[in-house]
């Protein structure tokens, strides 16, 4: 449990990030529209944008990595995934073999009357 909140809590701070690149973007823009722009400010506001930006990516792999991993049922810690997939699979089998023996039984039954 503590694994999945440090993961929301990531996730979270990933779309912080995004926040902080657009709005590190528009400010960059905004400094590019004056009639006498900083360039002192516009290489600010896209360093930090660029820095920003490779922070989110650097975040985003971390986690398709780990989503990669769980669903093609790779080992790993904390993952219960293949397991409940199993379970999934056992109950579907279930309930299509007990449709299909419901269906024989009523086949059975409309054949003897």
């Amino acid at each position: 449990m503590a694994a999945l909140t440090q993961r929301l809590k990531e996730l979270d701070d990933i779309e912080r990030d995004i926040t902080t690149a657009m709005q590190s973007a528009g400010q960059a823009i905004l400094e590019l529209s004056k009639d006498k722009p900083s360039l002192k400010q516009v290489e600010s506001q896209t360093s930090n944008f660029i820095k920003t930006l490779e922070n989110v990516e650097s975040g985003l792999m971390k986690h398709i990595t780990y989503l990669t991993q769980v669903s093609t049922g790779q080992a790993h810690e904390g993952s219960s995934y293949a397991s409940q997939k199993d379970l999934s699979m056992a109950w579907h089998r279930i309930h299509h073999a007990r449709a299909r023996l419901m269906e024989l039984e009523r086949l059975k039954n409309k054949h003897i009357q």
